[in-house]
């Protein structure tokens, strides 16, 4: 007789959450009763709410207990399980929870499913066929694809994947470089260390396809140091990837090459910028360089470079084993594929969730994520990182994708969602902005240097109801100084969350 395979997700959240110590106690409870049993430690279905998340699997498909303590152990070998148990934890089959069956999983399709560092089961579930079909084809026809997908970077730019690889493409030179923006820095977001922790080949594959495509045979994963789990997954599969010739010299078996390097980030937010990043890369201080040349031109080490975002990256894969059409068929008008939001802040149902485009705030603050954890009314919503706009009732039905936001003055960012209920002081919630730029801001350009610190101090005359009038004006003043002198968006975007906060919660600031 076969054991019985439990799954118990090993990423950081669930960790966090208790998963080890449930694990340890299921081996315990295991042995103490002689169960014959296989304790797997997958990557999160991101259902934060529910973690950690326990599975078993059985003949008709896995079933699912959750949200699961090592104090509940006992009582569920008691109710039955492993096999099917009537206990208040059980979810019943786990393609049946609807939160995660509503969905719609592209780059998340393997998320929860495998164990994140066997290549085995990475293959098993569609892995690398992107990549063996690229193998086969020239590199403008891979640029053609990924062009003809619509993808967009994923990182908040939105820039279009594929325009960008045609760049590096078309700039002759004796080297370049694909790097992956990993440094995930903005409020409520963690869909890129899901992705890694669940599924790093699928980022490696990505990476790889991308070196194909552009004449690349180096990359960089630079990676936020806040994230060690992230990176103990990372560089194992990296190792075993290059063991089983997905890496290196002669990719399974051709004439093409791509080495992959793990690089660890210095803490700094402003890195998540792609010529910040470059030059932390090259060991040097953080700083924002002047565009053009862009970075596709003149990138790492002053050679055409690809920065793209995990997620994007993550994309790439499916875009080559599904082709364009399959991918391009998700989502509406420029935004194409799916949508990858964050649920975070006072959320009752946090996690991630991916949809295609189309969908409304309201449907994923009240639907998905079921309203507050507190229970009280939902008052503002930010979307796209702290330096997004706080998006009030008003605005909730916006359609999700990238030119509907726009046109409300909003961005959807790298897709983080954070709530706030009827508690929140939104004249707080700005000064926190200002704060925040003045506290990250690389220093380079006066306006984000300079402008963020006097902008805290507006504020705070604001709220004390100093020459009210007087200081509104020097506030708006002050942002659009910020908005269209500085360097990059790090002082660009403060003024979003502060003008937002401004006209849709002006009771928060005084008479």
């Amino acid at each position: 007789m076969m054991a019985v395979r439990i799954f118990v997700p090993k990423d950081a959240t669930a960790c966090a959450l208790g998963a080890d110590a449930v694990a340890e106690s299921i081996l315990a409870g295991a042995a103490g009763r002689e169960l014959d049993i296989e304790l797997v430690r997958n990557g999160s279905r991101g259902a934060f709410w529910l973690e950690p998340l326990v599975e078993v699997e059985t003949p008709a498909g896995r079933i699912a207990f959750g949200p699961v303590t090592a104090a509940d152990i006992e009582g569920l070998f008691e109710a039955g399980f492993p096999g099917n148990s009537d206990h208040a934890l059980s979810l019943g089959p786990v393609e049946g929870i609807d939160w995660l069956a509503s969905q719609q999983r592209l780059t998340f399709a393997r998320a929860g499913w495998t164990d994140p560092l066997s290549l085995g089961d990475y293959r098993a579930l569609g892995g690398y066929q992107g990549l063996e079909r690229a193998l086969g084809m020239e590199p403008q026809a891979i640029v053609d694809e990924v062009k003809e997908s619509g993808l967009r970077g994923r990182g908040g730019a939105a820039f279009p994947t594929g325009i960008k690889w045609q760049t590096v493409l078309d700039t002759a030179a004796d080297q370049k470089y694909i790097v992956a923006n990993a440094d995930e820095g903005d409020s409520g977001t963690f869909a890129d260390r899901l992705l890694m922790e669940a599924d790093p080949y699928q980022l490696i594959e990505g990476m790889t396809i991308a070196g194909l495509a552009v004449g690349a045979t180096e990359g960089y994963i630079y990676l936020r140091s806040e994230y060690p789990h992230s990176r103990t997954v990372l560089t194992e599969a990296i190792l075993r990837a290059e063991q089983e010739g997905y890496l290196g010299n002669g990719i399974l078996g051709s004439d093409r090459n791509f080495s992959l390097e793990l690089r660890i980030g210095a803490g700094a937010y402003i890195c998540g910028e792609e010529t910040s990043l470059l030059d932390s890369l090259e060991g040097k201080r953080g700083l924002i360089r002047f565009k053009p040349p862009l970075p596709a031109i003149e990138g790492l080490m002053g050679k055409p470079t690809v920065v793209n975002n995990v997620l994007s990256l993550g994309a790439v894969s499916t875009i080559l084993a599904e082709g364009p059409a399959f991918y391009r068929d998700f989502g509406t008008g420029r935004s194409r594929g799916t949508l990858t939001v964050q649920l975070a802040g006072n959320i009752l149902r946090g996690g991630l969730v991916e949809v295609p485009f189309g969908v409304t705030l309201r449907d994923l603050v009240e639907g998905y994520g079921g309203g507050t954890a507190s229970g009280r009314p939902v008052r503002a919503i930010q979307v796209g990182g702290p330096l997004g706009a706080y998006l009030p009732e008003s605005q909730w039905d916006v359609t999700l994708n990238y030119g509907a936001l726009a046109n409300i003055d909003g961005m959807l960012g790298h897709g983080g969602i954070v709530v706030f209920d009827d508690t929140v002081d939104m004249a707080r919630q700005a000064r926190f902005a200002m704060e925040f730029c003045a506290v990250e801001s690389c220093g380079k350009c006066t306006p984000c240097r300079v402008g963020s610190v006097r902008g805290v101090e507006v504020i705070d005359r604001i709220i004390a109801n100093q020459d009210r009038e007087f200081n509104l004006r020097v506030l708006d003043d002050l942002c659009d100084t910020l908005e269209n002198g500085s360097l990059c968006a790090m002082g660009g975007l403060t003024p979003y969350p502060v003008r937002s906060a401004l006209r849709h919660f002006p009771e928060d600031f005084g008479d």
